[in-house]
């Protein structure tokens, strides 16, 4: 008897995974913290207002999806993007098996598409993909990126640690920023540029070399504030100091920019984060406007439209580096084969050689840790 029950189980494990599974209920919460220290860009103030929405869809196997949305700068964008999941959202998910993504997803542009597919609809859209992608992980008791066919099991991480700060105009804020990432281990790190004068910017990138030393990345980010003129003539210096990358120097919409950039420029032009769904990045890829594509996990559509965002980019030979770190960016980044890079900016991730493994737990290891 003990023998045929043990030899049955597998098959009984098999069976409860081919049942369907259904969406019950989809729930919200809202955390909106208090006022903090703020961090600058060269065009935003960032950290002073934020909140994340957190996601739950329940199914009728006990399994529950979870997902969750952050907020940097906008304060009532929290409010919004709940009022989108549980007025719009659920209605349109209630029901339908979570075993069927791309239906889902075609069943959110169809239901979502009179406000728009971008912007903060996008948010709730990819806030669903993650959750639905965290229940097919745990009814399979699998990590996702296990279950998506693995690439790689770790990736190289880079700390986004030079950003701008008040009354630092002796750089001993951004020195001991960038110090404290580099005894943490990184191996590369990310720098602001562009907030004040060519000559800031070369004083910024010298200090961080000289830190870094020879053997780590310096990579740079813009935000968008420069006109193409600026853009290109900054480039040069940029591309001569020797340093990995130049993120995002021009506004997202302009796509022909970009491909003068990418052209012109020897250095890497790296760009994406603020780019909605894989059309507008099959827009900038066709047009050669960047050397590596960095998907946001909210903007960007969620796994399904990753996987689609990197197929793109890897038949121009293009690479993928993620806006933003943590699980659920690990999940999709180790299912792609031609990622290159996570992005960090908390806390500091567990580290070997500068590079972070990816999680076990099933699902996407997104639900909430115990303290």
């Amino acid at each position: 008897m003990l023998r045929r029950s043990i030899l049955t189980l597998p098959l009984a494990i098999a069976a409860q995974q081919r049942k369907a599974l259904k969406i019950t209920a989809l729930e919200t919460d809202l955390v909106i913290n208090p006022p903090r220290k703020p961090n600058y860009d060269a065009l935003q103030t960032l950290g002073v207002h934020s909140g994340t929405v957190t996601l739950r869809i329940k199914t009728d196997a006990g399994i529950t999806g979870w997902a969750s949305s952050n907020f940097g700068a906008v304060e009532g964008g929290p409010k919004v993007l709940r009022a989108i999941l549980e007025e719009e959202v659920k209605p349109l998910i209630l029901n339908q098996d979570p075993a069927f993504p791309r239906k889902i997803r075609a069943d959110l542009h169809r239901g979502l598409q009179y406000q728009g597919l971008s912007g903060i609809t996008q948010f709730a859209i990819a806030a669903t993909d993650i959750a639905i992608w965290d229940i097919l992980g745990k009814h399979a008791n699998m990590p996702v990126w296990r279950m998506l066919g693995a690439a790689r099991d770790r990736m190289p991480v880079y700390s986004m640690c030079g950003w701008y700060y008040d009354n630092d105009e002796n750089l001993s804020q951004y020195k001991a920023q960038i110090e404290k990432a580099l005894s943490e281990g990184y191996r590369a790190i990310k720098i602001k540029t562009g907030k004040y004068s060519i000559q800031d910017d070369e004083r910024r990138i010298r200090l961080a070399q000289d830190l870094a030393g020879k053997d780590r990345r310096i990579m740079l980010d813009a935000n968008q504030v420069f006109n193409r003129n600026e853009a290109m003539r900054r480039g040069r210096l940029y591309q001569q100091m020797g340093v990995f990358w130049y993120e995002e120097p021009l506004p997202p919409q302009d796509m022909e920019g970009y491909a003068e950039l990418a052209r012109e420029l020897d250095v890497r032009i790296a760009t994406g984060e603020n780019l909605y769904m894989k059309y507008q990045f099959n827009d900038l890829i066709q047009r050669r406007g960047a050397d590596i594509v960095q998907p946001d996990n909210r903007r960007a559509g969620g796994v399904t439209e990753w996987l689609e965002i990197a197929a793109i980019a890897d038949a121009a030979g293009i690479s993928l580096a993620s806006h933003g770190g943590g699980d659920v960016n690990m999940n999709m980044l180790c299912a792609i084969p031609n990622a290159i890079y996570m992005e960090t900016g908390g806390p500091q991730p567990r580290m070997i050689n500068g590079e972070v493994t990816a999680p076990e737990s099933p699902g996407m290891s997104t639900e909430p840790k115990l303290k």
